[in-house]
């Protein structure tokens, strides 16, 4: 799943697939630890995939962030 795909989700729909994602991940690292993983590159793509999901919802906090302080600014030097 691409970033731009993510930005398209809803909050919800991101923290959904954070813990699908990171539960999934767990499981293959599971797998991985009794030798019976088939593809260790999905280990990869899930890491990967989480760092993603991370970065957007970090995105959107500073966003928010930024927006309240413009506000706050504007308030304040009026």
């Amino acid at each position: 799943m691409k970033a731009n795909e993510l930005r398209e989700m809803s909050d919800e729909q991101l923290t959904l697939t954070l813990r699908e994602t990171a539960d999934n991940f767990f499981r293959l690292r599971t797998q991985a630890q009794t030798e019976r993983l088939d593809a260790p590159s999905e280990l990869r793509k899930n890491r990967r995939l989480i760092a993603r999901v991370k970065t957007v919802q970090r995105e959107r906090e500073l966003a928010v962030a930024n927006s309240v302080a413009k506000e706050t600014t504007e308030v304040t030097s009026e």
